[in-house]
Formats: C-alpha cells, sequence, structure tokens
C-alpha cells in the first residue's frame, strides 16, 4: 500500500505488541493513539514504551476511554455498565481519567493539555450506536444497523447462519455479547461514567544538555535555510 501511494520511503506498518514496541531507544518525535491504549493490561508499563522510543521534546497525543469522575463504585448501575464495557469490547480493565493522568505522570511525561472533549462535543459520541435513537434514512441510511430494528436483524440472520452451520459455532454468542457491550456503552454515556473521548497531549522532558544539542541544531538548520 505504501509502495502503491508513494509513501514507502516514510511510512512504514509494524504489527507488534505496544507493551513491548520493537524499535530502538528515542526514535521517533511524536506518537498519538485513538481508542487503544485502553487495551493495555497496564497503563504505566505502556505509556512508559512509549515515552522509551520517543525522542527528548517528543510529544504523545492519546484519545482514551476512562470512567468519569460521576461513576460511583457503590453504584450497582454503574458497576454493571462498567462490567458490560469490558465484556462487549474485550478491555483488561476500565480506568478513571485520574489513573490515566498519574499513569502518564508516572511514565515521566510533562502534561501539557487533558481535557474530556464530551463537555465540550455538540454531538453525544454514543449517538452512533443508541439503539432507541431516531433513525432518518434521508440523513443517514447506513446507520439503520445500529439501530434496534438493524441488531436484531443482524443477530437473527447470524443465528441461521450457525444453524445452517455456515458461521462458526458460537458466533451467535459473539452477537450477544457485542450487542451486550454497545449498550453498555450508551449507558455509560448517558449517565456520563464513561467517556471514549479523553484528550491528553504530553511531552518527554529534554534534559539541559539536550535542550543545548537541540537549540545548537535548530541554529544550524536556520543557517542552512538562509544559504
Amino acid at each position: 500500500m505504501n509502495r502503491r501511494t508513494g509513501r514507502h520511503d516514510h511510512c512504514d506498518f509494524v504489527k507488534a505488541d505496544f507493551m513491548n514496541i520493537p524499535k530502538e531507544d528515542k526514535t521517533f518525535d511524536a506518537v498519538y493513539q485513538i481508542e487503544a491504549t485502553c487495551h493495555a493490561p497496564d497503563a504505566v508499563g505502556c505509556y512508559s514504551e512509549i515515552f522509551r522510543v520517543l525522542k527528548p521534546g517528543g510529544i504523545f497525543a492519546s484519545y482514551e476511554w476512562c470512567l468519569t469522575d460521576e461513576y460511583d463504585e457503590k453504584n450497582p448501575e454503574h458497576r454493571a455498565i462498567r462490567q458490560d464495557i469490558l465484556l462487549g469490547n474485550g478491555l483488561p480493565t476500565a480506568r478513571t481519567t485520574h489513573e490515566v493522568l498519574g499513569a502518564l505522570k508516572q511514565a515521566g511525561f510533562e502534561i501539557l493539555e487533558e481535557e474530556d472533549l464530551v463537555k465540550t462535543a455538540d454531538i453525544p459520541w454514543y449517538e452512533p450506536i443508541d439503539k432507541d435513537r431516531r433513525w432518518s434514512p434521508f440523513r443517514d441510511f447506513w446507520s439503520f444497523k445500529t439501530t434496534n430494528w438493524g441488531r436484531n436483524m443482524t443477530h437473527y440472520f447470524v443465528l441461521a447462519l450457525e444453524k445452517m452451520r455456515i458461521a462458526p459455532k458460537g458466533s451467535v454468542n459473539v452477537s450477544t455479547f457485542l450487542k451486550k457491550g454497545a449498550d453498555a456503552l450508551v449507558d455509560g454515556g448517558k449517565t456520563g461514567t464513561y467517556t471514549t473521548m479523553y484528550l491528553t497531549v504530553a511531552r518527554k522532558p529534554m534534559t539541559k544538555t539536550e535542550k543545548k544539542e537541540n537549540k545548537r541544531l535548530e541554529k544550524q538548520a536556520s543557517a542552512v535555510l538562509k544559504q
């Protein structure tokens, strides 16, 4: 794909474990992740590995799934929502925004920005998967598949395929817990206990020596550009 689009000289794909990134220390100028590191078994370990492969002064931007301050561990409904989100989305745990922020700091990052973008969003983040929302075929015909009718049609279609042994055994169970996970995300959004839009921007600090070297290189680059 890179070669077909002419990007093979400066773009590459690596299939790897983000808890053990197969790259040398100080490789990248910047790193970003979108709804990925919520699957990490250890947030500090994951962020530390990202810290390792970043160059000093490098930026890490993250869009994380988190429990909010509205989550109450003593509330049975909140606990049920949390558990169904974990099961339906293959998550090892659900971290609070404070835990994510603390893990970044523990990994060595300086926090430049942090915000739950749910608070300023024009449209609720869970709307596309809310089975009870009003469906408009003229606005978005294909979103029918995530409505209550669309989900049920998909579910029974999978059931038929499994009965005919076209789909592997267990496909209906997978369909069931995926539906349950989607409903839990919607409930998490409506109760305000869960966000998929926690933004953090962090920087790997530079030592005094690294700052001096960086300034020297910047002056060198500036002189070359003026020639």
